[in-house]
């Protein structure tokens, strides 16, 4: 077993982001739709304790969604 099994990374998919205000978010309900600064064709991000590592595509599988890696983005020094 080596050592780094247990060490813990925070894994974030990000398909897109908005900002809206707190009493538009309260007024929501069950089925309402968030429109976000993306379109299905942009890449989406995935970020590792914060830092964005890669790029891909979003595909599903039966019940699943899956990241597909297309872009591995390299550290700033």
């Amino acid at each position: 077993m080596s050592v780094l099994n247990d060490i813990s990374v925070e894994c974030t998919i990000v398909l897109g982001s908005t900002t809206l205000p707190i009493r538009q978010v309260l007024k929501m309900s069950r089925g309402a739709m968030i429109p976000l600064d993306r379109n299905e064709d942009d890449p989406t991000q995935l970020f590792m304790n914060g830092q964005l590592v890669a790029r891909g595509q979003i595909l599903v599988d039966g019940d699943r969604m899956l990241l597909e890696i297309s872009e591995l983005v390299s550290a700033k020094r």
